[in-house]
């Protein structure tokens, strides 16, 4: 093109960065730059437009997270083809699991067309033109060249003639630790980890191990609305449920105390409650593990997307603040990484008799996660990858969590909540009538989002609304869907 790419205004009162990634994102837009255009490099265009090279740095990473750049090491930046993210991502391409549902989270893909309808007769599913169900992170800023080195330096190891250690590869559960010390806080050791394949495996294994230490199916708490997945899995491995009460924050203890007798475990997710997003304060969670001592009960501590707050700083696991061996913590890497991996982890508390009903349940049954794989992600770890990953995806996400802001905040009669922190939104709606109603709409559309009503833990009463996740797409489908979503609400309400 003729002429700079963008003018910088040191009056405006825009920070240079903001100018810059709207400048580009403007460019692009509006075909002034072209796909496959070759950007200039980042020295060269802070040199042009008289600014810091790291600004330049930071505005290409943003843009390249939001789908605008195409960026590889070792080849020059270049505009991406917008047009054919969009058809990638619309048939399931633009994240490894595809239209699979995702790890812990509700298959709540619908279709309202006889020809949807037929596929799923025939146990197929039709994918949607827009997809925006929950669960899915952003794959597009993995380092593609750390990723493939790391894999290839766990493929060059010696061949073992054994199974994987029960409790994971040591390498693995050293760098686990290592990364939630400085993550989270939580002052944990090797030996400590359980390496397991995912959340799901994690929470099958949880109940298994607490039916050995008790010597009879465990009955666990579960939060109500909450995770129907972990309620399944749960349930499956032995385990009855109950549902509790949740508020503005999470789970309400005192709905715990008030039982005719206690649960001999809760699952709470108290960082970012899933699906309505409050978040646990400090003062609660003592009182959580305050009520566990006094009941005897264990606490499961999902942490599932911790690493991403977007409004205050981030709060102490609960693993962290438990001092009497009550707190096991439920991690994973699907929302870090990627969930294809099937990754996750376990962190034990001080409490012998727990550690050795763990240990019951995987003395036949040992670690599932292949060697390689292990190997592979304990690369990633201690080469920073995973932290570098971090870092770019929190601003990439922060992004598109003020898009979500622009195009659904302050709609009459639909609140928006659970945008504290996370990968997904919730819009509130006056009722089952309004929410089907949405829901059709935006199903004739191609557009997927979750009924709030999915996560309900007691049938009848589920609650009107959507839940939307804001992650795993492209900037311009996340617009042109949340455009969707704002017309069909307005059009309902």
């Amino acid at each position: 093109m003729d002429g700079p790419i963008l003018v910088i205004d040191r009056d405006g009162g825009l920070p240079i960065g903001v100018q810059l990634v709207d400048g580009l994102r403007r460019g692009i837009l509006d075909g002034a730059l072209r796909a496959g255009d070759r950007m200039p490099s980042t020295r060269g265009l802070a040199s042009e437009l008289g600014v810091s090279r790291s600004a330049v740095v930071g505005a290409y990473e943003q843009l390249a997270g939001e789908g605008y750049l195409e960026m590889r090491q070792g080849a020059p930046t270049r505009v991406a083809d917008l047009a054919r993210r969009d058809v990638a991502a619309s048939v399931g391409m633009e994240v490894a699991s595809g239209d699979r549902p995702q790890e812990g989270r509700p298959d709540t893909r619908r279709e309202s067309t006889t020809a949807g309808r037929a596929a799923r007769a025939v146990g197929e599913r039709t994918v949607p033109r827009i997809d925006l169900l929950p669960g899915r992170p952003s794959t597009s800023r993995i380092d593609t060249r750390a990723w493939r080195s790391a894999w290839r330096e766990a493929a060059a190891r010696d061949i073992p003639s054994e199974s994987p250690r029960r409790f994971g590869v040591p390498r693995l559960r050293e760098e686990i630790a290592d990364h939630l010390r400085m993550a989270r806080g939580v002052a944990c050791e090797a030996d400590d980890i359980v390496v397991t394949a995912g959340t799901s495996e994690a929470l099958s294994l949880s109940a298994s191990a607490l039916a050995v230490a008790l010597g009879r199916p465990p009955v666990v708490a579960v939060e109500h609305p909450g995770y129907p997945s972990a309620r399944r899995t749960l349930e499956l491995h032995g385990a009855r449920t109950v549902p509790v009460a949740v508020d503005a924050d999470g789970i309400v203890v005192e709905s715990l105390r008030r039982m005719p007798r206690p649960p001999d475990a809760v699952m709470v997710t108290p960082s970012h409650q899933y699906p309505l997003g409050g978040r646990l304060p400090v003062a609660i969670r003592l009182e959580l593990l305050e009520w566990a001592r006094e009941a005897g009960a264990i606490v499961l501590e999902d942490d599932y997307d911790s690493e991403y707050r977007h409004l205050g700083p981030p709060l102490p696991a609960l693993a962290s603040l438990d001092d009497a061996g009550r707190a096991v913590l439920v991690g994973s890497f699907s929302k870090v990484l990627t969930p294809w991996l099937r990754l996750g982890y376990v962190v034990l508390p001080d409490n012998p008799g727990l550690r050795a009903a763990y240990a019951t349940m995987r003395a036949d049954d040992r670690c599932p996660v292949p060697g390689v794989v292990q190997d592979a992600v304990a690369n990633l770890l201690a080469n920073g990858s995973v932290r570098r990953h971090i870092a770019g995806t929190r601003r990439d996400y922060a992004h598109r969590r003020r898009l979500v802001l622009d195009a659904l905040d302050g709609l009459p009669g639909a609140p928006l909540s659970g945008l504290d922190g996370g990968l997904h939104a919730v819009v509130r709606l006056p009722g089952a009538a309004a929410s089907a109603a949405v829901l059709g709409r935006l199903d004739d559309e191609g557009v997927a989002v979750a009924p709030l009503g999915d996560y309900s833990a007691v049938p009848g009463e589920e609650e009107p609304g959507i839940v939307i996740g804001y992650a795993g797409v492209a900037d311009t489908q996340l617009v042109e869907g949340l455009g969707r979503i704002r017309a069909a609400i307005l059009a309902v309400l």
